[in-house]
């Protein structure tokens, strides 16, 4: 039997989608919370991007960029992502299941992506001692400052992170035009 790790790793996409169209139905916009929203939205975007352009998966740990803050930027990205859209949704329903989602899928799958770096990277244990797993310290701790890669944030498809972000914008601007 899978566990649990494994099997929230294979549906964290598809539930990203489904929570996506609950959060349209949920959702009660105002013009101030979708601006306010963005406010976090952009910044998790930037962080998800940068980190994208440093990650060469399976092939070297990525110690540089914002890799030397947190060991998860992408998650990070995401968290802030997932905050903002909070506070856009103007919903406790939308929290609660940001909340959920992050806890029920988004834990399990940092800690089984640990197991597979400590594996895969002897340098993994002395990297994780000095980086925090998720909320950054303020200063770098690794030296490796690496460099962005235009080439790695294309190869990873992290562009769809912001089209499906002006997407879900978009959806509650016309949210807001229907509802008046």
């Amino acid at each position: 039997m899978a566990s649990w790790s494994a099997i929230a790793r294979r549906v964290r996409v598809p539930l990203g989608f489904a929570f996506a169209i609950l959060y349209c139905w949920l959702a009660r916009p105002t013009v101030e919370s979708i601006l306010i929203g963005a406010a976090l939205v952009i910044p998790g975007l930037v962080i998800r991007a940068l980190a994208s352009g440093q990650l060469q998966k399976n092939e070297q740990l990525a110690t540089g960029g914002p890799y030397a803050y947190t060991r998860n930027p992408l998650y990070l990205g995401s968290l802030i992502l997932s905050i903002g859209f909070a506070l856009a949704s103007r919903s406790w329903w939308i929290v609660a299941g940001i909340v959920l989602l992050f806890f029920a899928i988004y834990l399990p799958v940092i800690r089984a992506e640990e197991v597979f770096l400590r594996e895969r990277f002897p340098q993994f244990e002395d990297y994780a001692r000095q980086v925090p797993r998720l909320f950054p310290r303020v200063h770098g701790s690794v030296a490796d400052s690496g460099a962005f890669s235009w080439d790695l944030y294309r190869k990873h498809r992290e562009y769809n992170a912001a089209l499906g972000a002006a997407a879900m914008l978009a959806a509650l601007a016309v949210k807001i035009l229907i509802w008046r």
